[in-house]
């Protein structure tokens, strides 16, 4: 594992005693969006000796209502993905939602993202692993983190040793999720990085006006948690005006709280190591 991830943060101050990051907007808006959040966000990290992946989703294809946003174009937005990562020398995520967009996506990042509702699918977890690159696997709503072997399997067996799996929650009633912090450790027993989604794990699903809902007011208690419980790596949505992003803007953290979460969040790994 040692070996990928030094290569993945290559330029960066990486230390695997140290969280590392995942963080950007929810989707691709536009060019002047997704290179100031990732400057800003890098810059932070480098501040903070943070290792840094900068993620935007290329096309929301799990949308509630049909009338939700749901991108600028594909290609468009990878492309736009990837220039960001070149211009501020940072590895970049998006996530896919079939196996035809495995390949099409590994053209441009280097963490593909599996989002958690499709996180059984093996015909998606297999063409991930087929294109060599690391799968984030985002564990479901309604699956425990020693479940998660299962996906873990089907990647390492399709050749691919790079997994990581992200805990976000687990459905809680109709429209809420809770966070059950034994996921950390169930799920480090894999033998994979285990990452802590802050903001969806938020979410307030299911909302009668087919737009979902959130509570970032709790974004920093989430954190430290996963912090003190072990997580190897934070996912953060962020963006510079939640109330006007065009996806999840109701559990993003405002990209100016952004910088003293970190800070707090450094000062408690040091204490808990």
């Amino acid at each position: 594992m040692e070996k990928y991830m030094e290569t993945l943060f290559a330029g960066q101050q990486y230390d695997n005693k140290n969280f590392f990051l995942i963080a950007g907007p929810c989707v691709v808006e536009d060019e002047e969006m997704v290179f100031a959040i990732a400057e800003k966000v890098s810059g932070i990290c480098k501040k903070l000796s943070i290792p840094y992946i900068f993620k935007a989703s290329y096309r929301k294809a799990n949308r509630t209502s049909g009338n939700s946003f749901t991108g600028i174009g594909d290609e468009k937005a990878l492309a736009l993905i990837q220039s960001v990562g070149k211009k501020q020398g940072l590895p970049v995520t998006t996530d896919i939602h079939a196996h035809e967009e495995a390949a099409l996506a590994a053209n441009y990042v280097d963490v593909l993202q599996i989002p958690a509702f499709l996180c059984r699918q093996t015909d998606l977890l297999e063409a991930a692993a087929k294109t060599g690159k690391i799968v984030n696997v985002k564990k479901g709503q309604f699956l425990s983190g020693p479940s998660m072997k299962f996906a873990v399997d089907k990647i390492k067996n399709a050749g691919n040793e790079k997994v990581w799996l992200t805990e976000r929650g687990n459905s809680f009633g109709y429209q809420d999720l809770v966070v059950d912090y034994r996921n950390i450790a169930w799920m480090k027993v894999h033998e994979v990085p285990v990452i802590m989604d802050c903001t969806h794990s938020l979410q307030q699903p299911n909302q009668t006006s087919g737009i979902t809902g959130g509570n970032p007011a709790l974004i920093e208690t989430i954190a430290k948690a996963a912090i003190a419980t072990g997580a190897n790596g934070l996912f953060i949505e962020t963006h510079p005006h939640p109330t006007l992003a065009k996806s999840d803007g109701a559990n993003m953290l405002k990209l100016d709280l952004l910088e003293n979460l970190l800070e707090k969040l450094v000062a408690l790994q040091k204490a808990v190591i």
